[in-house]
């Protein structure tokens, strides 16, 4: 249980699965109205996904155990706690308990700067877990590990990444010089956040009324003075990198070929696609399998030198329908490599390129 300020956190009646359930979600209403301040019952029902019924049983619960939650009546009412009644987690820093969350990627943290602060968190909290508790760490660390980069290419973090996630951290605007081709500029930037995506990081921030999003590896020079900005809380970083991402891919994927697959090319094409929903499109607006399981579908790439180059790593799986330069092409490529394999290994072959 996590001990409050003077009280202990209400058990929960009932034994078993059903009692840890309670408890857990108990405990989760206590943080929630700490860290909210004021929620509706529709509100803590959302969140804990639960009925307002129960929401209604679990405040009366917490108000027996000696939690002090009262109601606001109103329209803008709602269940909040009595002013300065707090959880108390062992004296954690702002620093530490910023970085906690980021105690699961220890790599990407300690590239950011924050290893020493997560690692002070990790002894606070593993010093506030009951000793029934405190092999947590050992048992996660041997059954689970997130490997970040992609494969074949383990780079430095970027010289600037540290300076960048102060600047972020402390709201403070950032000089930026950075290489774009063969220039450099200079952009004054309100960083708002840091993303960390195969193994490459992006800095999303504000320049005028914009947002912009940099490659970190590409910040030649960074100075971040004492000028604060002001933040729109409102601003959601996943939700903008989630729109931007799936923009730059609609940008990219320019072009599109007609294709006839076998169910393994099918299969394969999966690895091939640099976006899993660009391949779900495809299955999805495909025809109906022929007698032998062979599929016409449409793709979207970036260009035809481009599906020339995927669709040879199909081999026999894929047949090239359109456009006719494409199919041009892969019969070109196909008769060439059968013409190499028809004869003894190694022989030169007539007009091979």
């Amino acid at each position: 249980m996590i001990e409050t300020a003077g009280q202990r956190a209400p058990e929960a009646s009932g034994t078993g699965q059903d009692g840890r359930v309670r408890a857990s979600r108990l405990i989760s209403l206590l943080l929630l109205l700490q860290s909210r301040g004021s929620m509706t019952a529709g509100e803590l029902a959302r969140e804990l996904e639960v009925s307002e019924r129960t929401v209604y049983r679990d405040v009366l619960a917490l108000s027996a155990a000696g939690v002090p939650v009262y109601a606001d009546r109103g329209r803008a009412g709602g269940y909040r706690l009595l002013g300065g009644y707090r959880t108390r987690l062992t004296g954690l820093t702002r620093d530490e308990a910023e970085a906690l969350f980021l105690a699961g990627l220890p790599g990407p943290a300690g590239d950011m700067g924050l290893a020493d602060a997560v690692a002070a968190a990790e002894l606070k909290v593993l010093a506030a877990l009951p000793p029934a508790l405190r092999d947590a760490p050992v048992r996660a660390g041997q059954r689970f590990h997130l490997d970040v980069p992609g494969w074949f290419r383990e780079t430095p973090p970027p010289p600037w990444l540290a300076e960048l996630a102060r600047a972020v951290w402390g709201d403070r605007v950032a000089q930026l010089r950075y290489r774009r081709g063969a220039d450099e500029v200079t952009r004054r930037v309100q960083p708002y956040g840091l993303v960390l995506k195969n193994g490459v990081w992006y800095l999303v921030g504000r320049v005028g009324d914009d947002t912009r999003t940099y490659r970190v590896d590409r910040v030649t020079g960074v100075e971040v003075g004492e000028e604060h900005f002001e933040r729109n809380e409102g601003f959601d970083l996943a939700g903008h990198w989630r729109e931007q991402a799936g923009a730059f891919l609609r940008t990219m994927l320019r072009a599109e070929v007609g294709v006839r697959l076998s169910p393994d090319g099918l299969r394969r094409l999966r690895h091939l696609v640099d976006a899993p929903h660009v391949y779900d499109e495809v299955v999805a607006a495909a025809g109906e399998p022929d007698e032998q399981g062979w599929v016409v579908a449409r793709l979207p790439v970036e260009s035809v030198d481009v599906a020339y180059t995927q669709l040879l790593a199909l081999g026999p799986e894929v047949e090239a329908l359109d456009p006719p330069e494409l199919r041009a092409r892969m019969a070109d490529a196909a008769r060439r490599a059968a013409a190499r394999y028809d004869g003894p290994a190694g022989q030169q072959v007539s007009g091979s390129r």
